[in-house]
Order: C-alpha cells, then structure tokens, then sequence
C-alpha cells in the first residue's frame, strides 16, 4: 500500500507529562498525540515518530514528530484545526507539511536549540514553577557567563553524560553555549531579572544540558571552579558531574531540519 509523510510541529508544555516517550501507566506526550491521532483519524492505521525525546516536565516550543498514513490528508489546514480542537490544552500543533518517502526524523540532519530558564536569590511566584528553576542561593553570573563558553566547540562530553559507558561516544560539537538575560519569557509574577542558556548543537546525551547547567550553577556558587570545568572536558576525562539541574527549566526552543 501508498504511504503518505507529514511532518508536523508541536509545542506543549511538559510540566505534567513524564516525557515524550510512551511508557507503562504513565501520561506522556506521545501518548496523548497518538490517542487524539487515533480518534481524528476515526481507527484508520498511522503511524508516528518524534524525533526525539524530551525527559518529564521538559518543555517544547517547536518540536516535531512525523505521521505516516496510507490515505493523503486532503486539506491540511482542516486537519491541523481538528488535531489542535482535540489536543489537551497544553499540547499544540503548529504546522503540517507533506514530505516524500525519503525524509526520515531521526536520521536527518539537524540542529537543535535548547534553552534553560532560571533565578535566584529569592523565592519565586508558584506560577513560575512549570518552566523556571529557582536558585535560591546567590549566584556568580559573570564567572557563570564565562564558564558556559567553555562548552563550545568539539569536546570531551562524558562528565555530562548521565550514566555513561566505557563504548560511548563522547566526542561531540556544540555550536553555541551562552548565558543571557532573559527577554524571550516575561510574566508580571516573575522576578525583576532572570536569566537563559541557550544551546546550540547536532544531538545532546541523556542530560547533557542539565548536567551543563547544573555544572554552571555549582560555579556560580562558587563549589567548582573554571580549571575544572575546562579539565572535564579534555579528552578521556574521568571528572564525574553530578549535579543534574531540575528539568522543568529546560525548553526545546527549535529544531532545524537541514
């Protein structure tokens, strides 16, 4: 039978959900997207496929996964306006484009942007907690600002791989490390200045950005220092980095297919 690919982006906000992938008992984005699919499509057969996975209470402003079908979605707009009125309301569908056979959204290439939301020094509106970390102790944000430099470029990255093998691949390149005000997420709860990493790269570990961000919250408070974030980072390292940051900071802010 003919097959027909789409590729459809989402944003959602992941402070309920235990990730993307589905998993036993447990609500998951992907299960929801896949039971809405199910119910507009009436039980006629698809097939979907994120490309890539998010861990609990992380967030997404553009994801994307890919729906198989075997019959043509006539009018695409309509479509997406029924997916969207059936979606939980903190899932929401962007945009659907058809794309051939040869497409495939794990294996093409990519480049993904992650930010991580944060504070500190007080304590925070409640309403901040689904997709802002609060550091309650002070931080040092110029030594933090220098040290997310550190990360650019190709590196050592096993200090920033939860759980890492003897087999894995550590070698990996990011495009862009760096630690801002933020101006991109505002709210009249939210404290006078907070701040934003914003990462750039290819393909991240298992918590490779918390493990980042925890690695520069640690600086900041002055229980790690710049030699050792740059020695973690030299080839064969065996520094371990223990502190993961909390995921629900953590936002998929864009992915581009190239």
């Amino acid at each position: 039978m003919k097959k027909f690919f789409y590729v459809i982006t989402i944003q959602y906000l992941g402070y309920r959900f235990h990730g993307w992938q589905k998993q036993p008992d447990v609500k998951t984005v992907h299960l929801m997207i896949d039971r809405t699919l199910n119910f507009i499509l009436d039980g006629k057969r698809f097939k979907s496929l994120g490309s890539g996975r998010t861990d609990a209470m992380v967030s997404a402003e553009n994801a994307a996964f890919e729906l198989f079908l075997f019959e043509p979605i006539e009018d695409e707009d309509a479509f997406l306006e029924l997916f969207n009125h059936n979606l939980p309301q903190d899932i929401r569908a962007l945009d659907i484009k058809q794309v051939d056979a040869n497409f495939n959204i794990i294996q093409h290439s990519k480049v993904k942007e992650y930010i991580y939301l944060f504070t500190y020094g007080e304590k925070c509106h409640p309403f901040c907690a689904p997709i802002m970390t609060t550091i309650l102790d002070d931080l040092d944000i110029n030594i933090m600002k220098k040290g997310a430099k550190l990360f650019e470029g190709e590196h050592y990255f096993k200090s920033y791989c939860f759980r890492p093998t003897d087999n894995g691949i550590y070698n990996r390149e990011i495009l862009s490390c760096e630690l801002v005000e933020n101006n991109m997420y505002t709210a009249n709860y939210f404290p006078k200045k907070t701040y934003l990493l914003k990462v750039r790269g290819k393909g991240f570990m298992r918590n490779q950005i918390r493990l980042i961000m925890g690695t520069l919250i640690d600086l900041g408070k002055g229980k790690l220092s710049i030699e050792i974030i740059e020695n973690s980072l030299k080839p064969d390292s065996e520094i371990k980095m223990n502190y993961i940051a909390p995921a629900s900071g953590l936002i998929l802010k864009d992915i581009e297919f190239e």
